[in-house]
């Protein structure tokens, strides 16, 4: 049995489950937003887990899921709990369910896709800029601080400086210009990451299953994903990487514990790519829709296969 985690609606978890049903494999869906019909409860016996997740009428051994697909919001944010109050049952049950259902997934002998602890290293970009690194591919010349007069040094030598954040919340990355300076004082209370600018192109590649998908993004927007704020979309084209650069994104996947990741490159005209970030819970859909890649097919028979 595969357990798919989320809100079915949402694309990458759509894509997944009629792909799971295409190939007849059976499969059940918590879904986050009837949380109020869902209760798990654990046990362990002569050293096995064992325990029962209830989803609504439905009833599923948490012994017979070989793997899980996790897709899951912040449960705090859920529609269903607009307006009720920190201490009301609901939330308080709301939390208890996510947070066993956490820990199960994190000692489960399943193959989960992904745990927490395997995302962690999301949480801060330093850190896993290390990672990348420390795995055999290149980042930018990075500078975080809280020193208006750093910046600007950086900057003299870089000329063209991106800023962005250094944590696990997204944020639109921008490149430094002269309107910024002015601003510069701010970041004494707020330590910011700024990069070298590379030049080239952008390249997401959606490691899985030991197979990777490479999709190169066209667009003059210094972040593509917001590229349409100023008129311009970006253009997706499936690619093939080097095997060598596939086999790097794919070790560093698998270095960080994760099943499935989607990995920010940028390929310079000449020399090898830097990597900017790897996403443990990538939003694939985009790119499957605009490529055809099929991401979410591999991702089904990489949980089929469990």
């Amino acid at each position: 049995m595969i357990l798919l985690c989320g809100i079915p609606s949402e694309r990458p978890l759509e894509l997944v489950a009629t792909e799971l049903e295409d190939r007849g494999a059976p499969y059940a869906v918590l879904n986050q937003r009837r949380f109020a019909e869902c209760e798990l409860t654990l046990e362990v016996v002569a050293g096995e887990m064992g325990g029962l997740l209830r989803l609504g009428r439905r009833a599923v051994p948490v012994a017979d899921v070989s793997a899980a697909y996790v897709r899951l919001m912040d449960d705090r944010a859920l529609p269903e709990l607009r307006g009720v109050g920190p201490h009301a049952h609901l939330r308080t049950r709301c939390r208890a369910l996510h947070e066993a259902l956490d820990q199960w997934l994190e000692v489960t002998p399943a193959r989960v896709v992904n745990r927490t602890s395997a995302q962690a290293s999301n949480g801060s970009k330093p850190y896993q800029s290390q990672l990348i690194v420390a795995a055999g591919l290149r980042v930018p010349d990075t500078l975080i601080t809280n020193d208006p007069e750093a910046v600007l040094a950086f900057r003299a030598r870089h000329r063209r400086v991106v800023y962005k954040s250094m944590s696990g919340v997204r944020s639109i990355v921008r490149e430094l210009g002269e309107e910024d300076l002015p601003r510069l004082e701010r970041i004494r209370w707020c330590p910011t990451q700024f990069q070298e600018r590379v030049q080239g192109t952008d390249v997401r590649v959606h490691c899985v299953g030991g197979e990777a998908y490479a999709t190169a993004v066209r667009s003059s927007a210094t972040d593509y994903r917001y590229g349409h704020q100023d008129g311009e979309e970006a253009r997706l084209e499936a690619v093939a990487l080097d095997d060598d650069v596939a086999q790097l994104c794919l070790r560093l996947t698998a270095t960080l514990g994760l099943e499935l990741a989607g990995l920010d490159l940028r390929m310079p005209p000449d020399g090898d790519p830097y990597c900017f970030e790897v996403n443990p819970s990538p939003a694939f859909s985009y790119y499957e829709d605009h490529t055809g890649q099929p991401v979410a097919g591999a991702i089904a028979r990489h949980l089929a296969a469990a």
